[in-house]
């Protein structure tokens, strides 16, 4: 609270509440994580086209620890339905062949002269249904976790204004500003799976 003095009136004081502004920049570094690793795990759902993120789980091992595989090789789309891995090391071509293998992609993966190739087939349409269906699945875990990291932030609101650190006029203009922030987070969300599940359907 700020007070003033009215010199007229002499010990008469006003005072007034300057309305205090929520800080959401964690909330909001939150919500950028949760965005992050939803994007992540659209990008690891294969279609018909080669897309290098598809092998961005695959560990091999190398020298006795096990590494994500773009740390032992480069990979680049040779054409739209191939990825083609270069080891920066030709004797872990036969691990990294294994590892994608294991990792049940559903790709096709062969050795040849110039390393390791990754051949993306033809997407049936049961196969299709499923990868839609895990995507959604993708989808309920971002919301799930954006609605945890909303409660938190809704309860710290409430213990600010019980603690008297906040007006309950201002616990109420921050919990709009909290929900305007999730209302544009799942926007952003269903936006990512319409544009995966029309890349699903090719």
């Amino acid at each position: 609270s700020t007070c003033h003095y009215a010199p007229e009136l002499f010990l008469l004081r006003f005072c007034y509440t300057i309305p205090m502004a929520y800080d959401f920049k964690p909330f909001e570094k939150r919500i950028k994580e949760v965005d992050e690793r939803f994007a992540r795990d659209l990008a690891s759902i294969r279609t018909g086209r080669a897309a290098p993120a598809v092998l961005d789980s695959v560990q091999v091992e190398s020298y006795g620890t096990r590494v994500g595989l773009n740390q032992v090789a480069s990979i680049t789309a040779e054409d739209a339905r191939t990825l083609r891995i270069a080891p920066y090391d030709a004797s872990q071509g036969k691990e990294i062949e294994k590892a994608i293998t294991l990792a049940n992609l559903g790709l096709a993966v062969g050795m040849d002269e110039r390393g390791v190739r990754v051949s993306f087939p033809e997407l049936t349409a049961e196969r299709r249904t499923g990868l839609v269906k895990l995507a959604k699945e993708k989808l309920e875990e971002a919301r799930t976790a954006l609605r945890h990291a909303r409660d938190e932030v809704w309860s710290d609101i409430q213990k600010k204004e019980k603690a008297g650190d906040m007006p309950e006029d201002d616990k109420f203009r921050a919990k709009d500003d909290m929900q305007k922030r999730v209302d544009q987070a799942n926007k952003k969300f269903d936006e990512a799976l319409a544009r995966k599940e029309k890349e699903i359907a090719g």
